[in-house]
């Protein structure tokens, strides 16, 4: 759905984006993760064809960015979510919607029938009325999504969906995104939130002007050190180290009564250790698996230089 070769944006001699190659497939939910000016803003204004790029190229639904006949194609299949939502604030939330359906030239009927359908997905049908000045951060956020999706776009972009929210209104616009998610909508979500993306996204990226990594949360955070298995016993001993040795492990690290070892497939090898370690007289009291969070894999690949 989403093509990317080589992008780049200069602004002088400033590179905001630098040589981004990525796909994203149909109805995947992917995450670009990365600090403040690290580029995903830009990408995103590239991608919905709002700044030109410097160089490189990309297709958003086979539509070329670069092309002036495609961009208003591409237009007409994405959906937009800026990082300021951009309403009328002396428009109710109906006229708001009606006002968007009109520029996307949607007949009356399918205008009227989208904006009821989108009001009660996102839980403001009984608000439909009401001033949107009037409403909290997190039902703008959430009316600003319903006018992104008014035309029922094959693509969505959104900037920082919950950024300066409340945790009440972050919560609100995080379940509306699982929402879309269940409906197999393709989705690019810019964010910092790092649960969220873990949450949402079936893939992140993350950016720091180029791209450092992209995989599943799972393949991210199993990347930075592999599965390890705590094995708590009553004490470690040498005989118990010695034993474990034995069956070809030899990065074992303790700490007090924890033994850590790094295992290929735990699910297959936990037993043979945990028979080894009553043989060799230890008592085991847990076994448990510990992985790193996207947190860390994040704080790795940004601060760690790579």
């Amino acid at each position: 759905m989403i093509d990317i070769e080589n992008l780049t944006k200069n602004y002088g001699t400033l590179t905001a984006v630098d040589n981004l190659t990525l796909h994203v497939d149909e109805g995947e939910v992917f995450g670009f993760l990365g600090p403040n000016g690290a580029g995903k803003t830009t990408t995103v204004r590239m991608l919905c064809c709002i700044i030109a790029k410097t160089s490189g190229s990309a297709q958003v639904g086979g539509f070329d960015i670069g092309n002036k006949a495609d961009q208003k194609k591409i237009r007409q299949i994405i959906g937009l979510l800026p990082e300021n939502p951009g309403l009328y604030d002396d428009l109710s939330a109906y006229k708001n919607l009606d006002f968007f359906g009109k520029l996307y030239k949607l007949p009356v009927a399918m205008r009227q029938e989208r904006i009821e359908t989108l009001l009660k997905q996102m839980d403001l049908w009984e608000k439909k009325d009401i001033a949107t000045g009037t409403f909290s951060k997190g039902m703008k956020q959430k009316l600003a999504i319903a006018r992104a999706l008014i035309h029922e776009p094959k693509v969505l972009f959104l900037d920082e969906p919950t950024s300066g929210l409340d945790p009440e209104a972050t919560k609100m616009v995080r379940d509306t995104l699982l929402d879309l998610k269940a409906e197999k909508r393709t989705i690019f979500l810019n964010t910092h939130m790092l649960d969220e993306a873990d949450r949402i996204c079936d893939r992140v990226g993350i950016l720091k002007t180029k791209l450092l990594t992209v995989g599943t949360p799972e393949d991210l955070r199993e990347s930075l050190w592999g599965k390890k298995t705590v094995f708590q016993i009553d004490a470690v001993t040498d005989g118990v180290l010695a034993a474990i040795e034995q069956l070809g492990y030899s990065n074992i690290k303790t700490d007090n009564d924890k033994i850590i070892i790094a295992l290929k497939n735990p699910d297959e090898e936990n037993s043979a250790i945990v028979e080894t370690i009553i043989a060799a007289g230890g008592h085991v009291k847990n076994v448990s698996e510990i992985m790193p969070s996207l947190e860390d894999v994040y704080l790795k690949m940004v601060k760690g230089g790579q």
